[in-house]
């Protein structure tokens, strides 16, 4: 099983509109994909946003968030379990 982080940093005015992206369109859209097995949402306080998805084999990255609502591109990695 292979685990995907994926993480954006939110513009402050953007944070909340972010968030409702992330949760109904961003995640939605890759969980519709072959071998998604699951994911999870978290926020901090210092406005960015992280996915960690599971996939059976091949992982994807969420779609690009609306312009104006990251301060930067988001950064993804896989990982995968040691134990």
């Amino acid at each position: 099983m292979i685990t995907r982080m994926w993480e954006v940093r939110a513009e402050p005015a953007g944070f909340d509109a972010l968030v409702e992206w992330v949760r109904h369109t961003g995640v939605p859209a890759v969980a519709a994909r072959p071998g998604f097995r699951g994911s999870e949402v978290y926020r901090s306080e210092d406005h960015r946003l992280v996915v960690i998805s599971h996939w059976d084999t091949e992982s994807a990255d969420l779609p690009e968030p609306p312009e104006g609502l990251a301060a930067r591109p988001p950064h993804a990695w896989d990982f995968t379990r040691i134990g």
